[in-house]
């Protein structure tokens, strides 16, 4: 078992970097359903409930510190290869995915109370109404909606497990459902969102190791640099100074994408290494511990999904969204603002602040949205 940071580092720049150097070498056909990403992500989870490393306070620190530091140097070079006029262009289409997606879970968890009321007696639908405030917003608005509605830290538990059982789960199927884009947007005949626009900017001829240097130097001083400004910045429920870090470093990122800084090689590669490391060290959090303890609460969270899963999929039939935006709104409610730009990311780069304004407008309506699905299932509860 390892029990060092180094060793644990070792392990997650092999696991990020074996797929993408199989499939750069062998066209497998398994690489057309599973990208690297997904198959990186479930390696990488699988060793960690596998216990190959033990969660001690030296490598949960370097998790830590690793998210904290990656994920804005990450974004700051996302933001090199986009234009904002492509955002521009999308227009209402995007909100209209995302209030859509929130109708969808509304429904999917008045649904799923009503399929097993017969088992919540008492004040066992509290976790879901605490559940709801998190898949639109986050944490944060889990833990508001628990302290309004007067929830026990016991029940919280539960809300917790299902949490994370969902976003894992959320987090596989979307990377992997990209490769069906071209299939989804013809039978919902919509547009690909990656299409709509001014196309990404592109750096121009290839990454030389200095630039790589000067890239990562630069990305790691601007995540810096949007950590330390954040902690002097004002914080409340819905924006932490991790929000503020994310905003600063996509801020920047965007002003310098639309400077000769743009032009200088590099920042595709080393976004595309970071992308991948990030999600190998995100997988490696993963800790199912207790989750036999809440067998009921797990079977409603998976109900909440498909039901929310299927009703998205006939929206977008109807109104004519494409895989990407349904994805990407999808996951800016379950998963929040750190995993959602990595999953836009994944499905094309100019999507990126898409991602985090969706992810931001989560959180602050993911509070409201859980309260009144408090107050409905507590009507419904009743005998």
């Amino acid at each position: 078992m390892i029990q060092t940071v180094w060793p644990y580092l070792a392990v997650m720049l092999l696991c990020a970097g074996i797929f993408p150097a199989l499939e750069r070498r062998f066209d497998w056909r398994l690489f057309k359903v599973m990208p690297p990403i997904v198959l990186t992500y479930l390696l990488v989870t699988a060793l960690a409930v596998g216990g190959l490393w033990q969660v001690n306070e030296a490598i949960r620190d370097a998790q830590s510190s690793l998210i904290g530091r990656l994920v804005p140097a990450l974004l700051f070079l996302l933001m090199i290869n986009c234009d904002l006029r492509a955002i521009y262009r999308l227009g209402p289409r995007v909100l209209a995915v995302f209030f859509c997606t929130s109708l969808c879970l509304f429904i999917a968890f008045l649904v799923t109370f009503l399929l097993y009321r017969g088992w919540l007696a008492g004040d066992a639908w509290q976790p879901l109404a605490a559940l709801s405030g998190s898949w639109v917003g986050g944490s944060a608005n889990m833990i508001a909606v628990k302290q309004a509605i007067g929830m026990s830290d016991s029940l919280l538990a539960m809300s917790l497990l299902t949490d994370a059982l969902g976003y894992s789960i959320s987090v596989v199927v979307l990377f992997s459902v990209a490769p069906l884009a071209p299939a989804f947007n013809r039978w919902t005949r919509a547009r690909s969102s990656a299409d709509r626009g001014v196309e990404e900017l592109r750096s121009a001829g290839l990454a030389t190791p200095d630039s790589v240097l000067i890239w990562l130097g630069l990305a790691l001083l601007v995540g810096a640099g949007s950590a330390s400004l954040a902690t002097v910045l004002p914080v409340s429920s819905m924006f932490s100074a991790t929000t503020w870090t994310i905003l600063l470093a996509t801020g920047i990122g965007l002003i310098a994408a639309h400077t000769p800084l743009a032009r200088f090689a590099g920042a595709s590669s080393i976004s595309g290494a970071l992308l991948i490391s990030v999600v190998a060290v995100l997988a490696s959090q993963s800790n199912f511990e207790g989750i036999g303890e809440a067998p009921m609460y797990l079977l409603c969270g998976l109900t909440i999904l498909f039901i929310h899963a299927a009703l998205l999929i006939l929206a977008a039939r109807i109104f004519h969204f494409d895989l990407y935006l349904c994805g990407i709104a999808s996951l800016a409610h379950v998963g929040g603002v750190a995993a959602t730009p990595l999953l836009a990311a994944s499905y094309a780069r100019s999507l990126v602040p898409v991602g985090i304004l969706l992810a931001l407008l989560g959180y602050i309506l993911g509070t409201g949205f859980g309260l009144v699905v408090a107050s409905i299932l507590s009507k419904l509860a009743l005998p």
